[in-house]
């Protein structure tokens, strides 16, 4: 059927309380790439979309966004390339 729902993809949105660790985490650690980024003004906090080899993730530091203690199952290959 072509009217069929469809589901296309899914992109977690994670709260983080600390740009810069959220960066060395993300970034540093994980290899993730900034993509994009918001904020309504300097002092609104930080909506963030990063990605690393089709895996998307939003990041945002708004109260009620992916809430702490949220978890994800991510299925990847070559988990021990990663730094110990």
């Amino acid at each position: 059927m072509t009217d069929a729902i469809r589901f296309e993809q899914v992109i977690p949105i994670l709260r983080i309380f600390d740009v810069a660790k959220a960066d060395e985490f993300y970034r540093g650690f994980l290899g993730f790439t900034v993509d994009w980024e918001h904020r309504c003004d300097e002092s609104a906090p930080l909506y963030r979309q990063i990605s690393r080899d089709g895996l998307i993730l939003h990041l945002s530091e708004h109260h009620g966004d992916g809430s702490p203690g949220a978890r994800l199952r991510l299925m990847m290959r070559g988990c021990a390339r990663l730094p110990r």
